[in-house]
């Protein structure tokens, strides 16, 4: 009987020894030592065990309890330190890419032919008009990607856009149910589209002789310069002379002739958009080609090089069709073509199209069909302003990704050009000084080193507010004439904001302005000027629609219409 009893409590202890050892390396001695007491303390031992177990189990909850405290706590501290610590690393990353980028250009531009303007640096460091800034001060070509493709890879920001698309297939089924309730059948028809577009062949003509011509001829006339200027005994003269065909040539040819085509072909609004764009474009282009380009002859002609470095026309040629309008003999390349992405935004660029006609079609013309007949006013202009913002902000966004992210990201894959930094983060400007470096950096550029920076370099850095105020009234008077010319009537409202307001901002609200509530200022003036323009163009054009001048003189072209004119539609 005791036999029996003493071998029940030892198998009891070896089954709490085992699970023991599961928990607890000491645990295991303690139960061996229990196994070796006499058999009268059998039930101390079991008493024992039971509390040291429970204590056990106690002690582990409590500890459980603690690390899942801890955990929370330092769960919120990461997150407390995450914005900080991504903001430093951030700026401390920003710094170290100029910086290398900077010591990449030098070591490069060391010993090599120079490709822009230089400074004679002498002795007395004296500054000389004949020559320009070093080569490391204009712009640096490097392979990087565009911070949309960037930032569409991260599942936030993806679903922005998707939302953007669910309301273009809302505008969509808006539409085709409002048609079938009015007309009662589906009406796909798009005749504002048909109509904003036509006579594009006329464009295309246009675009193709004007393309030609800037091929040619700028090309021409600098590679005679180039090749006389060594050999010819009176190179002022020659210089001269080619200088003043240059100019004939882009005031006459790219100036002049797609303006005579526009007017008397009466191109609709966006086939005059195409030859008008097009031709600035092919102006700033060719201007960017020889303004690279001579100082390279001037210096080779001045250490009597047995050479002329003229780029040859393959090189022209794809400048032509790359999306900067800063010319380098060459540029950093990718490795293949992906035709899948150059097709995507393409289908993109269609897509914002429709998505603009759809906007026009739903939130613009039914607001200014709606107009009463009364006198212009401001309780007119103020619900105009005010129902405008909406479908101006939604044009503003959908140009902004049909052209600087997809059109150019698009001739940049199929190109191969390596440097797609079109756009910068403008959304988080806090300040109207960089919301104009960012937006757009492929005109900021052309006009920051062949306006700004050569205007300071011909009146002295003395001037710096005189240069940028000469850069705000070029931007703005190119503005305007695209508009003017487009629209078929002269109405600066664009130029009054961009060059006094514009400007007044960029002084204003300035980069030492940091704070969130700057930014929250930029998006009110923002959203608010781009109503203010939708409004003023949109009752210009029905006011000339609807109050047509039999025998129009100059005045009537710029005189506003719509503050005289009473209309019903």
């Amino acid at each position: 009987m005791l036999g029996e009893e003493k071998m029940s409590v030892r198998k009891r202890l070896s089954k709490s020894s085992k699970h023991a050892e599961e928990k607890e390396e000491g645990q295991r001695d303690c139960t061996e030592e229990c196994q070796e007491t006499p058999s009268n303390g059998v039930g101390a031992t079991a008493v024992i065990d039971t509390d040291v177990f429970a204590l056990m189990e106690l002690q582990g909850r409590i500890d459980l309890k603690q690390l899942i405290a801890k955990k929370i706590q330092l769960t919120a501290e990461a997150e407390e330190l995450k914005p900080f610590f991504m903001k430093e690393v951030g700026s401390h990353f920003d710094d170290f890419v100029t910086n290398l980028i900077e010591k990449s250009a030098s070591l490069d531009n060391g010993g090599c032919t120079l490709t822009s303007f230089s400074v004679l640096e002498g002795e007395n460091s004296h500054r000389a008009k004949d020559l320009r800034a070093p080569p490391e001060h204009g712009k640096i070509f490097v392979i990087r990607r565009s911070l949309l493709d960037e930032l569409f890879e991260v599942d936030h920001i993806r679903t922005i856009y998707h939302m953007f698309i669910a309301l273009l297939i809302l505008f969509i089924l808006s539409t085709l149910v409002v048609d079938y309730i009015d007309e009662g059948r589906l009406v796909l028809e798009f005749n504002l589209m048909s109509y904003a577009f036509g006579k594009l062949t006329v464009a295309m003509w246009t675009w193709c002789t004007m393309f030609l011509c800037t091929l040619t001829v700028p090309y021409f006339l600098f590679q005679r310069w180039a090749r006389g200027y060594h050999r010819s005994s009176h190179p002022v003269v020659h210089s001269v002379l080619h200088c003043f065909l240059f100019v004939v040539f882009q005031i006459g040819v790219l100036g002049l002739g797609p303006l005579y085509v526009v007017l008397v072909y009466t191109l609709p609004p966006a086939s005059r958009f195409i030859v008008i764009l097009e031709q600035i474009r092919l102006i700033m282009k060719a201007h960017s080609f020889v303004r690279e380009n001579v100082p390279r002859v001037l210096n080779s002609a001045k250490e009597k090089s047995s050479t002329v470095p003229v780029p040859t026309v393959n090189q022209y040629l794809y400048f032509l069709f790359a999306p900067t309008l800063i010319y380098r003999d060459n540029y950093p390349r990718t490795p293949t073509v992906r035709w899948g992405y150059v097709a995507m935004q393409f289908a993109q660029v269609f897509g914002c199209f429709f998505y603009v006609y759809y906007v026009f079609e739903r939130l613009c013309t039914p607001l200014f069909r709606n107009i009463k007949q009364e006198p212009f006013s401001a309780r007119v202009l103020v619900l105009c302003i005010f129902n405008s913002i909406l479908p101006a902000v939604l044009i503003l966004f959908l140009s902004f990704f049909a052209f600087l992210h997809c059109w150019l990201n698009a001739f940049a894959e199929m190109l191969r050009f390596g440097d797609r930094m079109f756009y910068k983060d403008w959304w988080n400007s806090t300040s109207y000084s960089n919301y104009y470096r960012t937006w757009n950096v492929v005109v900021h550029d052309w006009l920051y080193y062949y306006a700004y920076k050569d205007f300071l370099w011909f009146f002295t850095k003395k001037f710096k507010s005189a240069a940028m105020l000469a850069v705000f009234a070029v931007s703005a008077v190119v503005h305007e004439y695209a508009l003017a010319v487009c629209l078929n009537f002269f109405y600066p409202v664009l130029f009054v904001l961009f060059m006094f307001f514009g400007m007044a901002f960029n002084f204003i609200a300035n980069d030492s302005r940091k704070r969130p509530i700057w930014n929250v200022l930029m998006w009110t003036s923002l959203f608010a000027g781009n109503g203010v323009l939708l409004c003023f163009y949109s009752q210009e054009w029905y006011a000339r629609q609807h109050c047509p001048l039999k025998n129009p003189t100059f005045l009537d072209y710029i005189r506003p219409r719509s503050w005289t004119c009473r209309y019903v539609f």
